[in-house]
Parts: structure tokens; C-alpha cells; sequence
């Protein structure tokens, strides 16, 4: 059945083939992002997800178009790296603000609804380095580690009312971020993935997928690393 599925930051990378799967799986899609344009083929929302106001109006765009969201990923988020020394007060707390605190306003506001239809789905989007760390990204990992104890809660607290949270950790992926890496970073970076290579956007996606069907509605509060291995262990 058609479900009406919210992504955020769906506009690129990541977030824009999560998309591209879900609608092509024949759920009514829609995507926010903060800058750029929005994609086509795409019901598109202009949301600032560190706004609350900006948050709940895009939910009510989305209900009127879709229907209430029965399916959220989280997926939206920033960087602000740089070694804790030299790391400012506001590189760090933008950086929950966004990749933590943002998750946070999606999923209450998406819970009004899940709660009425005693079902729901959520995926949030962590990383590798949110399990396992990176150095000069103490304020990068400490959201995406924030997320896992999050959504953990939220599987306990809603369980009992149909609705499912889990977390997909990516490893380093081929988007418009692991581009700016030199040719030198990238082959050090990949040397210490076990499957030797960077993961593509659609198989982060497939993971997204499964863990937002049918198949998965026994599975809730699972960390899925989608990493080549990178963060085994943890």
C-alpha cells in the first residue's frame, strides 16, 4: 500500500536516493531541505529543521498533500569539523542542534499522527563515526551517537503503540561530501573499510527501505551499520 513517507533533508546525497526508492516503491514521498533546489518528481518542503515553527508547517504541507506521514527518516544533517582545541561553543552545539535536536522535533511531530493510527515507522540516520569516532569530529559524533540513545528510548516509549524506531550508522559514501576529499584522504580512508570501498547512496537507501516494510515490524530500536565494515565492533 501507498504510504505517505517524509525525508529529511531529501534533496541530495543520501536523503535523495532514500527517496527516489520509497516513490519508486509507490510511496506518496515528500522531502524538505534548507537551500539549494529541490528535486524533481518530488513533493519538495523548504524546512529548517532547527526551527520547530518551520518544522510543524512543514508537516501540515505535507498532511494536505499526502496524508498524515506514516513513514519518517531523519536523515538531514551538517558538519562543523575541526579539533576540540580550536572547536568554537557554537561549532558544537549547532551541530546537535541540527543533526540531534532536529530529529528530535521531526519525530514529536510526526508521533501526533503515528499515535492516532497506532503504527509508524522511523529510521534515523546516524554514522560510523557515531559509534566508533573520528578525530576532529567530536561534535559530529556526539549527534550521531545521541540518535542511537534517542531512538533506543523512543522504542520502549512507543513500542506498545505499533510505531518502530531504528537507526541505519552509514559509513563514508559517494556524495557531494567524500568529493571534496583529495585523491590521497579517500585511499587512506578506504584502506580501513574491509570491503575496500566507499558504500553508494542506494545501498544506504535499501537498508532504509527494509527497516520502513512490512518484513521489518518485529525489528525496532536495531543499530544497522551500512559500512563495509569499517565499524566492526561497535
Amino acid at each position: 500500500m501507498s504510504r505517505s513517507v517524509l525525508i529529511s533533508g531529501g534533496n541530495r546525497g543520501i536523503g535523495l536516493a532514500i527517496a527516489r526508492h520509497l516513490a519508486a516503491a509507490g510511496d506518496r514521498v515528500a522531502v524538505t531541505y534548507r537551500s539549494g533546489e529541490p528535486p524533481e518528481g518530488l513533493f519538495a518542503v523548504q524546512c529548517d529543521i532547527t526551527d520547530t515553527e518551520q518544522v510543524d508547517r512543514a508537516f501540515g504541507e505535507v498532511e494536505k498533500e499526502h496524508g498524515p506521514v506514516e513513514v519518517l527518516v531523519a536523515n538531514a544533517g551538517i558538519t562543523k569539523d575541526q579539533l576540540l582545541m580550536r572547536m568554537s561553543e557554537d561549532d558544537f552545539t549547532s551541530v546537535l542542534d541540527t543533526n540531534l535536536t532536529g530529529a528530535f522535533r521531526l519525530t514529536k511531530r510526526a508521533s501526533r499522527a503515528m499515535l492516532r493510527a497506532k503504527k509508524g515507522r522511523v529510521v534515523l540516520i546516524s554514522s560510523a563515526v557515531g559509534l566508533r569516532g573520528e578525530s576532529g569530529q567530536a561534535n559530529y559524533a556526539a549527534s550521531k551517537a545521541g540518535l542511537v540513545g534517542f531512538a533506543r528510548s523512543m522504542a520502549r516509549e512507543l513500542g506498545s503503540r505499533g510505531i518502530t524506531f531504528n537507526v541505519v550508522a552509514p559509513g563514508l559514501t559517494e556524495t557531494s561530501m567524500s568529493g571534496q576529499l583529495s585523491d590521497e584522504q579517500l585511499e587512506g580512508m578506504k584502506s580501513q573499510i574491509p570491503l575496500g570501498r566507499l558504500a553508494r547512496p542506494e545501498e544506504i537507501a535499501a537498508a532504509v527501505a527494509f527497516l520502513a516494510s512490512d518484513e521489518a515490524s518485529y525489528i525496532t530500536g536495531a543499530v544497522v551499520p551500512v559500512d563495509g565494515g569499517a565499524g566492526m565492533g561497535h
